[in-house]
């Protein structure tokens, strides 16, 4: 029977336990790059003893971060400050991953203490933000969102492929895609954001169209002997929005196209999050049992894991493959 700190094999690679460090954002980029900020909370988490090591969600085009000290990979120059983090993760015994993503509609932010709203349209370090529709999120966003054209939508599949060969040349093992929490993929998949009537809106396939080619990119450019993995938004709580049957059901078309592992969060679609169970330990746990009895995937999730006791158990029962640690990583990273 598997335990939180047996190892794990996805692929052509094995991680030495259980336990991932989430991707978290830490607003210390200057022109997309990381540095010794990035090196030193990345190698201390894997020296800690983390198998898995994620940096925060990084940035596929200047306009898919939250805000512009945030990290990105259109670049070559970004390259370099990556492989600074790939080399000390696997100088630690870690396995560097790395979450591709695009903020969509959540762009263009202020700094958490500097209150985290959305900037002004006319600011310098602001721009247009772009959704599968032109619906504003609410909340702190209130600004305009310009809706995605066809050609659009195939330049940022082009950019995660970009992307997603950049990574390797940094040195990654691991790539997983971030299509939750409110960002431009889990806005395609939600009718909470994705009005659209092409063939990227209304049914349930179309709107995993964005998911299907965006991985089909990926998929092209990244070796088969690596895990691609996908965080997705699987149940917006709204009824309304996506419910955890299309989640399911999204996972198995996934699959079909070279999915590795679901790691599976909330949609985050709406700025009302008043029916998310948030103080449940665990609460997604017995979602991710039921993709990982149904589709036959490996699953990993987050939320309210950090009781040792209980990210033990859930590896110990089998209901999920990969705990997903992300606040209680940065309060204690051994």
């Amino acid at each position: 029977m598997p335990d939180l700190f047996s190892p794990f094999t996805l692929k052509g690679v094995t991680l030495r336990n259980r336990i991932a460090m989430s991707p978290m954002t830490m607003y210390r980029s200057v022109d997309g790059r990381m540095g010794d900020y990035h090196v030193m909370l990345m190698g201390s988490r894997a020296a800690g003893g983390f198998g898995l090591v994620f940096p925060e969600q990084i940035a596929i085009t200047p306009d898919g971060r939250t805000g512009t000290c945030c990290a990105g990979i259109w670049d070559d120059s970004q390259i370099e400050g990556l492989a600074r983090v790939t080399a000390i993760i696997k100088d630690m015994g870690a396995v560097p991953a790395i979450q591709l993503g695009h903020t969509g509609r959540k762009g263009s932010e202020k700094k958490p203490w500097e209150g985290k709203t959305q900037l002004a349209p006319d600011h310098p370090d602001s721009w247009q933000v772009r959704g599968p529709s032109p619906l504003t999120f609410g909340g702190r966003y209130t600004y305009p969102v310009h809706e995605l054209s066809v050609a659009e939508i195939h330049d940022i599949h082009r950019a995660y492929a970009d992307a997603a060969r950049r990574a390797l040349a940094a040195g990654f093992e691991w790539l997983e895609m971030h299509f939750a929490h409110g960002y431009l993929g889990a806005s395609f998949f939600s009718p909470l954001a994705n009005q659209r009537t092409d063939a990227y809106g209304g049914s349930l396939e179309n709107r995993l169209r964005f998911h299907r080619e965006a991985m089909d990119a990926v998929r092209a450019v990244w070796p088969e002997r690596l895990p691609l993995t996908m965080r997705l938004g699987s149940d917006d709580f709204n009824e309304h929005g996506v419910h955890f049957d299309d989640a399911v059901w999204a996972v198995s078309e996934l699959k079909r196209h070279g999915l590795d592992l679901a790691d599976l969060s909330l949609g985050m679609n709406t700025d009302d999050t008043n029916g998310v169970p948030f103080n449940e330990v665990a609460f997604m746990v017995e979602r991710g049992a039921r993709v990982r009895r149904e589709v036959g995937i490996p699953v990993g999730v987050s939320w309210n894991l950090g009781i040792p006791a209980v990210a033990d158990r859930v590896i110990r029962d089998e209901l999920i493959d990969l705990v997903f640690l992300g606040r209680p990583a940065l309060a204690n990273p051994h």
